[in-house]
């Protein structure tokens, strides 16, 4: 009887060699009115985060992110939450948050506002849409903190004022903020700025060090 043949996994798209994976949040409005428009965008640039192989990373909070979430999960992508939540319990029953779509909900128990920091910096780059003073504080962290942005234009609220914001702020944090009408488009512009900015510095890491890690004294 012949010995079967393991079966050689397909090589990986293009776009998704750049190594480690960059992770993208998703960061808008979880509340209030949403245009169906924005929805649908939003819609659309989770599907294209999750067809070109990224990690999308959101607040597990209904509204905005999880409408990227739906549409990362419709095209296979891999999904994290960072919930405000202490455990599962609480971030369903005291923070109303979802459950679907995600691949793994991490648990912070900070609270809404306290979770933006590691929601932030969990990101090689983040993405506003809408939004409203919650986002404001994660657009605030996300560009102290010298992140790559994205800014998807004509989804209301907050990112249409946010290139007035910057002009006022007058400080020169190393953030780089890109704008763009369509989710794929800005989503090449966060690419090239990743592998310019991000994959190198990545790269030279996981070559000089153990990438096992070292065990401690």
């Amino acid at each position: 009887m012949d010995t079967p043949i393991a079966s050689v996994p397909p090589e990986p798209p293009a776009h998704s060699r750049l190594f480690p994976r960059m992770t993208v949040g998703v960061m808008g409005s979880a509340g209030g009115q949403i245009p169906p428009k924005t929805l649908q965008k939003v819609y659309r640039l989770g599907q294209e985060i999750g067809r070109r192989g990224y990690v999308l990373i959101t607040g597990a909070c209904p509204g905005i992110p999880h409408e990227a979430v739906k549409g990362a999960k419709n095209a296979g992508g891999f999904v994290v939450g960072v919930s405000p939540g202490l455990n599962f319990k609480q971030h369903i029953v005291d923070y109303q948050s979802p459950t679907m779509g995600y691949d793994a909900i991490i648990f912070t128990g900070s609270g809404l506002m306290g979770r933006e920091i590691e929601n932030i910096r969990s990101c090689d780059v983040v993405i506003f849409a809408g939004g409203r003073s919650g986002t404001l504080g994660e657009f605030a962290i996300a560009y102290d903190e010298a992140k790559i942005i994205g800014i998807l234009l004509t989804t209301g609220g907050l990112t249409e004022h946010l290139e007035t914001i910057i002009s006022f702020i007058k400080k020169d944090t190393g953030a780089v903020v890109v704008y763009d009408n369509d989710p794929a488009e800005l989503l090449d512009k966060l690419e090239k700025l990743y592998a310019q900015r991000l994959l190198p510095v990545y790269q030279e890491l996981v070559t000089r060090y153990n990438p096992d890690g070292a065990l401690g004294p």
